[in-house]
């Protein structure tokens, strides 16, 4: 399924920017960042239980948000995009 997770980390302090590295480092790990604290992961029902711990792990609740937007398995209707970036295909290839 199509997993949006987005968030605000405060970067008041160190401490929130070092936060913030590591939440986007994680959702590297995850899925395709599409805009600067939003990414877009193909994900089954473990790993999004995986990645909302690690993220709650990382994350201060008290300053600091985060969202997961959970868009199914035909998501591909319900995601449009305009603008500089290009879209991409979610399951497609990446690299090569």
């Amino acid at each position: 399924m199509l997993v949006l997770v987005t968030y605000d980390v405060s970067t008041q302090d160190e401490g929130g920017k070092k936060r913030l590295r590591k939440v986007a480092k994680e959702c590297v790990n995850y899925g395709q960042r599409v805009q600067n604290s939003v990414f877009e992961c193909i994900l089954d029902a473990s790993q999004v239980l995986i990645l909302k711990d690690k993220l709650l792990s990382i994350i201060d609740t008290e300053q600091d948000s985060l969202r997961f937007y959970y868009l199914g398995n035909n998501y591909t209707n319900k995601v449009e995009h305009f603008g500089v970036k290009e879209g991409y295909e979610a399951e497609g290839v990446l690299m090569v």
